[in-house]
């Protein structure tokens, strides 16, 4: 990997004048008080608001978002200049996205900054809202898989980023035929000071590898629930921790920037979203994160923690109300029609739903409803009911859900689910 020597400068730079935006996790037996937090939650929930209150919690956060703007702004100049492979995506794109890709204007390309592709299947005619949008390479490729009848908006604090994407858009109007994508500087944190961003207006949420970089994670999280159709759904890459990251590699300007230490624990995550209203979040990929930069290596290891361990996953979380909190038994199944565009033998909702075409596929309820609530009823023939509660679905588990933590090999550039590029 380049390094620059205004990534090396930072890297020696902690934050030593500056009070913590974050605060370490909290435990049943310890009670919780976070006034001016957005997040007030027990039951060994991630606390990732300072419990600081006043003006010393809104610096924190501020420190926070000037250093990501700086990082992102004004240290990297383009992609080769990461300093880890988290912000890199290593699986080679399906045909269509690479198609799609080779459309975008260069300046747009060298300036991509992802952990994956974030745009799911069945996309056509649909509005999709791109959380942490850059120079806007999603943007553009999802432009083109909507389609002219679709919409995209993208979302951005970086205005050196925005320039890039907007300098560009003419060039991609000429080149796809129509110009269906708008930009917006401002906080994904705040979504609500844009206001052509309407509550139940969008289909798809996107995001690549930014919602790590945000203070206030619940608040991004409760935006997006808010401004989803239900039936919609937040399809996004972003990188997670083993365990909760400590506090003083929290304050490392380099690692959050490398997008490593404002990673969540996996855990954290999925409770997290479950209170933001995404009642079952589902993993599509995961691949393992290995920082391929000695100086940030023994950074991390002298601080004593060799031992934890970063991943690179894609969920999807669907706004549906109807869902449990676990998976449920009815005796219920599906059978996938083979419908669903460049999957015709079968097709994938998530790391552990592959359906053949024709072949009779037991769900839990949950799966059911993320079928049927959705764009993708259309594609399958449902069985069964909810007249009886068959119990727990039998492998409902609670285990950390990386497969790649196991073996690490990568489960990324599977069928369906988007692929990753």
């Amino acid at each position: 990997m380049k390094v620059t020597s205004q990534a090396l400068a930072l890297l020696s730079a902690i934050l030593l004048n500056t009070s913590s935006a974050f605060t370490t996790s909290v435990h049943h037996s310890r009670a919780i008080s976070t006034s001016s937090s957005s997040l007030s939650v027990a039951n060994d929930l991630f606390v990732e608001m300072t419990t600081e209150t006043g003006a010393a919690a809104a610096a924190g956060t501020a420190n926070t978002h000037s250093s990501v703007t700086t990082y992102y702004g004004e240290t990297l100049k383009e992609s080769a200049d990461l300093q880890t492979n988290a912000c890199c995506t290593a699986a080679r794109p399906a045909p269509q996205i690479a198609k799609a890709i080779s459309n975008i204007h260069p300046d747009v390309i060298k300036k991509y900054y992802g952990c994956g592709f974030c745009v799911p299947d069945e996309v056509e005619g649909m509005t999709i809202l791109d959380l942490g949008c850059g120079a806007g390479r999603d943007v553009y490729i999802a432009s083109q898989l909507v389609g002219e009848n679709g919409r995209v908006i993208g979302v951005d604090m970086t205005a050196e980023q925005l320039k890039v994407a907007k300098e560009t858009q003419a060039y991609h109007a000429d080149k796809f035929g129509y110009d269906n994508v708008e930009f917006h500087e401002g906080l994904i944190e705040k979504l609500d000071d844009i206001p052509s961003l309407k509550d139940g207006s969008v289909d798809i949420i996107i995001s690549n590898c930014v919602i790590n970089l945000c203070p206030d994670k619940e608040a991004v999280l409760k935006s997006c629930h808010r401004l989803l159709k239900p039936g919609g759904e937040l399809y996004f890459s972003d990188v997670y921790a083993s365990r909760r990251v400590p506090q003083e590699l929290r304050e490392d300007e380099v690692l959050w920037g490398e997008c490593l230490s404002g990673a969540l624990y996996w855990n954290d995550f999925q409770n997290l979203s479950k209170q933001c209203g995404f009642k079952d979040p589902r993993l599509v990929e995961d691949a393992p994160i290995t920082i391929e930069n000695k100086k940030v290596q023994e950074k991390i290891e002298e601080m004593g923690h060799k031992n934890l361990e970063f991943y690179s996953a894609t969920y999807r979380l669907f706004q549906l109300d109807c869902l449990e909190p676990h998976c449920e038994d009815y005796g219920q199944a599906v059978i996938y029609k083979g419908t669903i565009p460049r999957f015709e033998s079968g097709w994938s909702l998530d790391d552990h739903h592959f359906m053949e075409k024709g072949k009779v596929f037991p769900v839990c309820g949950n799966t059911y409803n993320m079928l049927k609530e959705t764009r993708f009823e259309k594609h399958f023939d449902f069985v069964g009911d909810w007249s009886t509660h068959y119990g727990i679905f039998d492998g409902c588990g609670t285990s950390m859900p990386f497969k790649s933590s196991i073996d690490g090999v990568s489960t990324k550039g599977g069928g369906g689910g988007g692929g990753c590029c």
